[in-house]
């Protein structure tokens, strides 16, 4: 296995993956937490009319696809602060928004096999700068995370209990839309804006099963994202088979393994303690 990455194609892909899933091991377990995973989804698919509005211009496509994911992310928080409306309304309206915008942003390019990369990823194709930003905005997400983490776990757990701490919900939920929306750009390029959502849910959610802490949770996912990202490499080496797909397969067979794996442990611990005594 490790003559495969004797290629510097395949150790900037495989660096690629260590990175972003450490950034949705940590994202992941407060979106999972917090029941956030439709947010997610609406950032990996909002970020279409930046992505295009970048290849109109001739910019980079990562600034264009983080310009899209912050403007949905501070949408979504904005109008989800008002008590009239419900987050997952505001989801609907931006979502809904930011993606009819796209596809009519793409009525301006000749041709669509232009965002098959957007769509379905290319790790084996990231360049040495697209590995710098990614590692920047690790740099970033991970500096945040370890400033704010007690007060986006005490609200993930009791929003009201941290408003009487004196903390702001409101303001915290922004902050962690934000870093879901940095986390979000650094993994497109790798799996595809279509598969993105699986890399920061699917990890997070099987180590929610096995673990009882936060702290767990978050370096199983981390584990786990990592195990998939390398075995999904090694995978599309040798198979004709795209690495975002291998890496979100391997993962949601990690995610089967562990539910199956707390379905017959509750099942035959039931068992074992016997009936109960009235």
């Amino acid at each position: 296995m490790f003559e495969l990455f004797q290629e510097d194609f395949m150790c900037r892909a495989l660096l690629g993956i260590i990175l972003a899933s450490l950034n949705c091991a940590v994202l992941g377990t407060y979106v999972v937490l917090r029941r956030m995973a439709f947010v997610s989804t609406a950032l990996t698919h909002t970020i279409l009319p930046g992505v295009v509005f970048a290849m109109l211009r001739g910019f980079s496509l990562y600034w264009g696809a983080l310009g899209a994911a912050l403007l949905t992310a501070l949408g979504i928080g904005c109008i989800a602060n008002r008590r009239e409306l419900r987050e997952d309304t505001a989801i609907g309206v931006i979502f809904s928004f930011m993606f009819a915008l796209g596809v009519l942003m793409m009525s301006y390019v000749q041709s669509f096999r232009d965002f098959t990369e957007l769509l379905f990823g290319s790790a084996l194709g990231i360049t040495e700068r697209d590995l710098w930003l990614i590692a920047a905005v690790s740099g970033i997400i991970f500096l945040l995370l370890a400033l704010f983490h007690k007060e986006l776990e005490l609200s993930s757990y009791d929003e009201e209990y941290a408003r009487q701490c004196g903390m702001s919900p409101g303001w915290l939920r922004m902050l962690l839309l934000l870093l879901v929306a940095l986390g979000t750009v650094s993994c497109v390029r790798l799996v595809g804006a279509l598969l993105t959502t699986a890399l920061l849910i699917t990890p997070a959610a099987a180590a929610a099963l096995l673990a009882r802490t936060l702290t767990g949770v978050m370096l199983l996912s981390a584990v786990i994202g990592i195990a998939s990202g390398v075995t999904g490499l090694c995978i599309s080496y040798y198979y004709p088979v795209p690495v975002g797909a291998a890496v979100v397969l391997v993962c949601s067979a990690f995610f089967f393994a562990a539910f199956l794996s707390k379905c017959l442990r509750e099942r035959f611990g039931a068992r074992l303690a016997g009936p109960s005594v009235p």
